[in-house]
């Protein structure tokens, strides 16, 4: 004997399910289609970087401590740029840039806009996070520790009053108030 084809219900249902499968992996944000990788490039510079730059500075030294730059010119010798964009696969694109001017081989100025405190491998780690959470701790503690001595030093100045200096002594009661 020869199988019989499933019924025709049995079909319906087949591509019923296969269409659902089909149409439930576009309904993802994460993991959809089309992926779209992130696009990193430049020089990532930190502040720690740029404290490091003093006037006077070697073309070598300003590279050990940028890094090789990212643009250099014909036409501009004395300047290095280093530029950096990322743009992620989904968000907003950042954009930094940074330029450091020579004459005589000789660091002259540096400027651009503000750099970031961390590494790009610094920013979702735990240590990163209770980094800052120490550093405003330490910071409210300190501002705390400014204004008890503010306080002392305030007290300390005041007046004050030989009836009032040791309350509990007898002869020293307040008069009532009337």
């Amino acid at each position: 004997m020869i199988a019989r084809i499933p019924s025709r219900s049995l079909k319906t249902g087949l591509a019923v399910a296969a269409l659902a499968v089909a149409l439930a992996g576009c309904t993802g944000d994460k993991w959809g289609f089309p992926y779209k990788a992130p696009v990193q490039q430049g020089n990532w510079i930190t502040q720690e970087q740029v404290a490091l730059l003093q006037p006077g500075m070697t073309r070598e030294q300003v590279r050990f401590a940028l890094g090789s730059p990212t643009l250099t010119s014909v036409l501009h010798a004395n300047r290095w740029d280093y530029p950096y964009y990322f743009k992620p696969g989904y968000g907003d694109a950042q954009e930094r840039k940074f330029t450091v001017w020579f004459e005589n081989d000789r660091l002259v100025r540096w400027e651009g806009d503000k750099q970031p405190d961390l590494q790009p491998y610094q920013i979702n780690t735990p240590n990163a996070v209770s980094d800052e959470k120490t550093e405003k701790r330490l910071n409210e503690d300190e501002a705390r520790q400014k204004e008890e001595d503010a306080e002392s030093r305030r007290d300390s100045a005041a007046p004050v009053n030989p009836l009032n200096q040791y309350p509990g002594q007898p002869g020293n009661t307040p008069e009532p108030l009337n």
